[in-house]
């Protein structure tokens, strides 16, 4: 189907509500369309036991709340392999723009509930993960915990694919059901990769497509940095 209500290069309507509760130091609730995640991040003083001396960490769970979907979903359900899969690229997506060294020897914990699933809920996590950590960061900034940030570069990302025979940007779950192709891709402030995950659904796509996409996810994610830059500066 064509889509009608945006172009084909264009994101979905945005919205990012930074301490949207108070018992955490970083709070956000991020809205792409119809798809809303709350991530939250909360800081622990220590570190798995097998990490290095004086190295921090950054990990992520993520879970759909019973009432995100049109059909229940179970909260014992929502611990299976889809799950843990997606909360490992939150976190590999984190750490990498995290140096470990400076964050020191403490654990910062990103929790990412779906509060209403349309499509991109992964990557919705992440880009509001990253406003997370600033904001627990800066607390520790505050409190003297940190004498310098450790976040050396932002930590964004959407979801690219072929719809139609048409390369489209940031699929709400109507075009991504029927997608010929589909697309996580996840990036630094800066442009460079940090993941792209990808695969063809029955109809294989050429190297030409691939970079088409690389570059129309590379014009999603760079407003994207923009929108965390601004939050964080407001």
């Amino acid at each position: 189907m064509a889509r009608t209500d945006r172009a084909l290069d264009e994101l979905r309507p945005i919205a990012v509500e930074r301490g949207y509760t108070d018992m955490t130091p970083g709070s956000v609730l991020i809205s792409m369309g119809r798809t809303k995640v709350l991530c939250t991040a909360s800081i622990d003083e220590s570190v798995p036991p097998w990490l290095a001396d004086g190295e921090g960490w950054v990990t992520a769970e993520y879970g759909m709340l019973p009432g995100s979907s049109s059909e229940r979903i179970s909260r014992r359900s929502a611990t299976g392999g889809r799950t843990k899969e997606i909360q490992r690229l939150i976190g590999r997506s984190l750490r990498a723009v995290v140096d470990m060294k400076a964050l020191g020897p403490r654990t910062i914990n990103l929790d990412c509930d779906v509060l209403q699933a349309d499509g991109g809920t992964r990557t919705a996590a992440i880009t509001a993960s990253w406003i997370a950590l600033h904001d627990a960061v800066a607390h520790l900034l505050e409190t003297g915990a940190l004498a310098k940030s450790p976040i050396i570069d932002q930590c964004a990302a959407v979801s690219v694919g072929i719809v139609d025979g048409e390369e489209v940007l940031d699929m709400p779950y109507s075009e991504d059901a029927g997608a010929q192709v589909d697309f996580n891709v996840v990036m630094t402030g800066s442009g460079d990769l940090i993941e792209v995950q990808g695969t063809a659904e029955g109809h294989a796509f050429t190297r030409a497509q691939l970079d088409s996409m690389l570059d129309l996810a590379a014009k999603g994610i760079d407003q994207l940095v923009e929108i965390q830059a601004k939050a964080v500066a407001d």
